[in-house]
């Protein structure tokens, strides 16, 4: 037996199976073409592993992984999700990709995108999905409609929020999720469903021959923090947690114990399920042409140990945009190869493509490059570029608002606040040598004007160009409504415009009706104690009807639409409260 057959993993229970369909493909790739596993996870820090210093959370899979990996040290992301997934899965800068935020409509990737799971899919890959989507979740944007033939995933920026069926609004087990479109019950924990669907997927697309690109996107460790592991929840109330908690101050920190236990728990949960991933693929004999690739979305969500660095999700200091990447490709790669090259998000798509062989999509401008030739060739070249990443609140980008722009020295950076939509005025810029200086202690804006000007102004000639990819460059894409693609179309919160997710809130969707004809709109209502009156707008269309105390649900059926472009809103009128409904479903009537 080889060393690679006999190494050790930590498992856990292998649980309920779910059923995954297989298109067949009409070409197929290369012959020696690699199979590609892709996981991120969601929040997890960079300093949240063995591997990167930190000896109380405990990840023994990922850390025996990043010894048998080739690793690029100054990996960044957006301090943020979608915006993380949309450069991820388009090589290209998300403000091409109409994707600028993470909810009320922002976070809707136009469809016109090339993803990598097309790309993949078109060379004869099978391509699965399983978590965490976040980039549109009605026709024509979801993961499958944008590439991926088999997607288990959820709605919306993660379980037990707005987007989710009110039947999840407080789990992470058994949680409902959505199979190729169609409401699934599931059984277990989330992270666990996502790495069983993950590995049933590899085993049908082995027994087909069809090399694949498995996309596994926890959930975990995102808050809310209400449903964990509990063994493992116990195991670290036992531990001493203090050292992790960077900055926060005494009067919280009994409940932040609390949050990092949790926290904690879900990070371990993900390192067991890779260790049977890991298991997986050796038993099946695929772990030596098998590319498998982790990383993080954004920095930790909690103020918590995050290595060298300071800063946390929504920030552009490293803390906030640092991540590992890991590249596991026995085949290829040589283990313990590292570059300190700074690469992003957007480098990755070009990367798998350049080594499964397979051409970048024509007509496509990618703005990431492959750095495969960093990991294969210690003296391969690559040249000097500046990276940015902005990522803020709002409807459209504001120049030098929350951004950082970063060459091989040097980071030009405005930390102007992710939650802060009405920044105006003159940005104070921070610059730091990060060569000398990773942690971003000491700002030389004011004794190095000369860098600040350089990377200012290679910031709004990059400004510039994202914001002139098209006309409308950051309108969100419309719902198409009224397809064979999505018989029913669920409106959730996640993706109505000019509002929040709060309760007295009321926004609209912007939708466009594929074709003219009758439908029937169900609109889901938080349950009030009196009685009120529940009001849709269909375009000009007003439709009423009396809502009954402590109803959840009202139906209005065979409402003419015309087709084209159009909004929709539901408001509930409740003696002097006026918010917008909680869900709209839209059908068309049978006629």
């Amino acid at each position: 037996m080889n060393d690679r057959r006999s190494r050790r993993y930590r498992t856990g229970p292998l649980l309920a199976c779910i059923f995954v369909v297989l298109h067949s493909a009409a070409a197929f790739p290369q012959s020696g073409a690699p199979n590609v596993v892709l996981v991120i996870t969601d929040d997890q820090g960079y300093g949240d592993f063995g591997a990167t210093g930190n000896a109380i959370i405990e990840t023994p899979n990922l850390d025996a992984m990043a010894q048998r990996s080739a690793w690029m040290k100054t990996f960044y992301v957006s301090p943020v999700c979608s915006p993380t997934r949309a450069n991820l899965l388009t090589g290209r800068y998300n403000y091409r990709t109409r994707c600028i935020d993470t909810f009320v409509g922002r976070s809707m990737m136009d469809p016109a995108e090339v993803t990598l799971a097309e790309a993949l899919r078109d060379a004869g890959y099978a391509t699965g999905i399983f978590g965490k989507w976040h980039l549109g979740d009605c026709y024509p944007m979801r993961a499958q409609d944008q590439g991926f033939e088999e997607s288990l995933v959820l709605r919306g920026g993660g379980l037990a929020q707005p987007a989710d069926p009110p039947e999840n609004r407080d789990r992470y087990t058994d949680p409902i999720l959505f199979h190729n479109g169609e409401a699934q019950q599931t059984k277990g924990y989330c992270t666990d469903v996502y790495f069983d669907a993950a590995m049933h997927f590899i085993d049908r697309a082995h027994q087909q021959k069809r090399p694949f690109f498995t996309y596994i996107a926890t959930n975990a460790p995102h808050g809310p923090f209400h449903d964990v592991p509990e063994a493992l929840r116990q195991h670290y109330l036992s531990k001493d947690l203090n050292s992790l908690m960077i900055g926060v101050p005494e009067g919280r920190r009994e409940k932040e114990f609390d949050t990092l236990t949790r926290v904690a728990a879900m990070i371990t949960n993900v390192d067991e399920n890779m260790g049977r991933l890991f298991v997986h693929l050796d038993s099946l004999g695929l772990t030596d042409n098998t590319l498998v690739i982790f990383t993080n979305d954004n920095g930790p969500a909690t103020s918590r140990y995050a290595g060298p660095f300071r800063g946390q999700k929504s920030e552009v200091y490293e803390g906030g945009v640092r991540s590992p990447l890991w590249l596991q490709w026995p085949a290829r790669l040589k283990a313990g190869t590292s570059r300190e090259e700074p690469v992003a998000h957007y480098d990755v798509m070009p990367t798998i493509l350049e080594a499964c062989g397979v051409a970048p999509p024509a007509g496509v401008q990618l703005d990431g490059r492959s750095f495969l030739p960093l990991l294969l060739d210690p003296a391969a070249a690559w040249p000097e570029r500046t990276l940015f990443i902005q990522t803020h609140r709002g409807d459209v980008p504001q120049r030098y608002h929350q951004f950082m722009a970063r060459d091989r020295q040097w980071k030009l950076l405005h930390a102007s606040g992710f939650g802060n939509e009405s920044f105006q005025g003159e940005p104070r810029f921070e610059l730091y040598n990060l060569l000398a200086d990773p942690g971003e202690r000491s700002d030389l804006a004011a004794t190095h004007p000369d860098v600040v000007a350089r990377l200012r102004s290679a910031y709004d000639n990059w400004f510039d160009d994202v914001s002139a990819t098209r006309p409308d460059n950051y309108a969100p894409p419309r719902i198409v409504i009224g397809t064979e693609h999505e018989r029913v179309t669920h409106l959730t919160r996640q993706d109505w415009r000019n509002a929040t997710w709060d309760k007295s809130a009321a926004g609209h969707w912007e939708v466009e009706f594929a074709e003219a004809g009758n439908y029937t709109f169900t609109i889901n209502c938080f349950v009030n104690p009196v009685a009120g009156t529940i009001q849709l707008d269909v375009g000009n269309t007003v439709q009423r009807a009396a809502l009954s105390a402590n109803t959840a649900n009202a139906k209005f059926e065979n409402i003419p639409v015309a087709a084209g472009r159009t909004t929709i809103q539901a408001r509930i009128h409740c003696e002097d409260d006026d918010a917008g409904a909680y869900q709209v479903t839209v059908e068309r009537s049978h006629e």
